[in-house]
């Protein structure tokens, strides 16, 4: 297993759980504005953290104060221990929440079979159609849609989330992107923030942010389709 970092402690991450955020390395979308950058090519955010020892000693010193445990990326279900690390960390008594990009829906599918994730956070980037060439060259939609409905088909707590960023998100994508996630229990739509960003020159004068209005705009858009919308 890759470990790219952790995040000791979190109140916001894991809805309902204090967590730890454990952050795997490399990633198959080539997000412009991706707030891990140091991650999507495989790189070490915490060298110190990144031994799997020191990240399990941490977990085992720490399970009077926490709940759960999220693991983040990256993209997480590129790791071909995902299931292992899911299981030892479960073996521990945390709650697990995975966020994924969608990209692998055999990996999501063998997961909850297993019921080894408690929590799954998708991220549905733009129009599962238009994800070529600025997120991935080479895009199967047909993924991203199979994650959707096996996600919405199980027991678990779940949400989708879409940054929402210029020229990616529009009101039409909104739209298209709402019916296929139909009767969805969460829908979140993110603020984009011009920091730390995998492509920053696609975002160099910052037209590319939506202002509060505009977002709320969306969230309007959005919300007769899904059992609640909310705006991050």
């Amino acid at each position: 297993m890759v470990f790219g970092g952790l995040q000791k402690t979190s109140l916001i991450d894991f809805p309902k759980k204090i967590s730890s955020v454990l952050f795997v390395s490399g990633c198959n979308f080539d997000c412009p504005y991706c707030h891990n950058p140091q991650l999507v090519n495989g790189g070490l955010e915490a060298a110190c953290l990144t031994d799997e020892k020191n990240v399990f000693d941490f977990l085992a010193r720490r399970r009077e104060y926490l709940n759960g445990v999220v693991i983040s990326g990256g993209e997480p279900t590129l790791q071909k221990d995902l299931a292992a690390l899911c299981e030892k960390i479960k073996r521990m008594g945390y709650a697990i929440k995975l966020d994924t990009n969608g990209s692998r829906p055999d990996v999501i599918e063998s997961l909850i079979r297993q019921g080894l994730v408690d929590y799954i956070a998708m991220d549905i980037k733009t129009d599962p159609f238009s994800y070529a060439p600025l997120i991935r060259k080479q895009h199967n939609p047909e993924d991203i849609l199979a994650s959707i409905s096996i996600i919405m088909a199980s027991a678990l707590d779940y949400e989708f989330r879409t940054t929402c960023v210029k020229p990616l998100v529009d009101v039409s994508i909104i739209i298209r992107i709402s019916r296929f996630i139909q009767d969805a229990k969460l829908y979140a739509l993110q603020q984009f923030h011009n920091t730390r960003v995998l492509h920053p020159e696609y975002y160099d004068e910052n037209t590319n942010i939506y202002t509060n209005d505009e977002i709320t705009a969306l969230q309007s858009v959005a919300q007769p389709w899904v059992q609640s919308c909310i705006v991050r």
